[in-house]
């Protein structure tokens, strides 16, 4: 057998067959073999994680990279030691409200604005693909051209879309967008929410933002995106999906052949808007977080069936509205499901495999030989505490689950080497 350069052996190895007890050796930045646990390997440095579990690393499918203002190259640092404490090792960069390098927004609209992200991005460990952004004034030959140069998708909302930078698109740009789309191969993502059901605000806090955004504008959006499909035939996630008396909407969608699925946020299956304290900054979710009783049945749209429509979890990063929770994405989920006696082949397959599915990113999201060895060792059972002045939403909550190691292309980024 060829010289191995790592080999990480787990009592716990999450592969697309199941939970196993296995050893996994690393080549070349590529997962060479996954054997039995005790099988010898020739590798130059070995990792025994002992009953630690071994899980694809993350790949979170829509995040924001920058808070307004902010500089793109410190964004994307700030981004990468976020990811990778998280076990986050790819991420699908959406339309922010940062500055560029000369001061101007930083959607990607174009191939220009796409090398300012590339360039911003250099040399950090995270992967990043990139997703173009639609607004009504993107025309077939923007999409082409940002399509001919590399990302993985496109991104567009029906409103704000909970960045300043990301324009709302009427009904006919939708379609036309979809039609193009669909031609190239590349999902669409979107930001449901409709705008004539959204109102300003009448006070700070989640209270307030409830009020403003209810679930009826998630449900026009829906019907609108539904209706566009239709005619285009695009694939559709939507994201993020929170308003759970919608889930039989996406259900008829499917039924239809409208290939029409969405993703969610741990923090919209966690954190009810009941214990929410209108006066904390880490909230600013868009759509809102909404009450106990939505989180149940967004749970229960999401375990409906082996082909439910709600997808991919990830963590609704927007540092601009202060949801700065990349970090936590495993440790939240992984709480909140184990109480429901689900496992981490379920959580991985919601959290990796299906969102590196969406993007096309083929190397992505699974342990199994040929695939990019991204991983993260997750102690299960390690309390973890999130501490009182972290910026996002969890704050001061205990959590269970504790991200100990993160390897991406082979090479361990966390914790960084001494």
């Amino acid at each position: 057998m060829p010289q191995i350069d790592t080999v990480i052996r787990s009592r716990r190895v999450v592969t697309p067959k199941g939970v196993i007890p296995a050893s996994v050796g690393l080549r070349g930045g590529r997962i060479a073999v996954v054997c039995d646990h005790g099988t010898p390997l020739p590798g130059a440095a070995e990792v025994d994680l002992g009953g630690v579990a071994l899980l694809p690393g993350l790949v979170d499918a829509d995040v924001a990279v920058h808070a307004p203002g902010q500089p793109l190259r410190e964004g994307y640092l700030e981004t990468d030691a976020a990811a990778v404490r998280g076990g986050v090792t790819s991420i699908a960069v959406a339309p922010g409200g940062g500055t560029g390098p000369h001061g101007a927004p930083t959607a990607i609209t174009g191939e220009a604005a796409l090398k300012d992200h590339q360039a911003a991005a250099a040399g950090i460990g995270v992967h990043v693909a990139f997703l173009g952004a639609v607004t009504d004034r993107s025309s077939s030959a923007d999409l082409a051209e940002l399509r001919s140069a590399g990302v993985a998708g496109f991104h567009c909302s029906l409103s704000d879309g909970g960045a300043e930078s990301s324009a709302p698109i009427g009904d006919e740009q939708l379609r036309k967008t979809m039609v193009e789309a669909a031609a190239m191969g590349a999902p669409m993502l979107v930001h449901a929410e409709d705008p004539a059901e959204l109102s300003p605000p009448d006070a700070p806090g989640n209270g307030a933002l409830l009020a403003a955004r209810p679930p009826r504008a998630e449900r026009r959006g829906l019907e609108r995106v539904v209706a566009a499909m239709r005619v285009a035939g695009t694939r559709t996630h939507i994201t993020p999906f929170t308003a759970a008396e919608c889930a039989a909407l996406l259900g008829a969608a499917r039924s239809i052949g409208v290939p029409l699925t969405a993703h969610t946020c741990p923090h919209y299956l966690c954190l009810p808007a009941e214990q929410v304290p209108d006066d904390a900054p880490g909230f600013g979710c868009r759509p809102p977080l909404r009450s106990a009783a939505n989180r149940n049945a967004l749970w229960s749209a999401l375990l409906s069936d082996s082909d439910s429509a709600v997808r991919t979890i990830g963590s609704g990063h927007r540092p601009g509205t202060g949801v700065r929770a990349l970090s936590w994405t495993l440790p939240a989920l992984w709480t909140a499901a184990r109480r429901r006696g689900l496992g981490l082949d379920r959580v991985t397959r919601w959290t990796s495999a299906e969102p590196a599915a969406l993007l096309g990113l083929a190397g992505k999201g699974r342990i199994a030989p040929g695939a990019d060895a991204d991983l993260v060792a997750f102690d299960t059972d390690a309390p973890h505490a999130v501490p009182a002045d972290d910026p996002g939403p969890y704050a001061g909550r205990q959590l269970t689950g504790r991200i100990v190691g993160t390897w991406i292309a082979g090479r361990q980024v966390f914790p960084p080497p001494r």
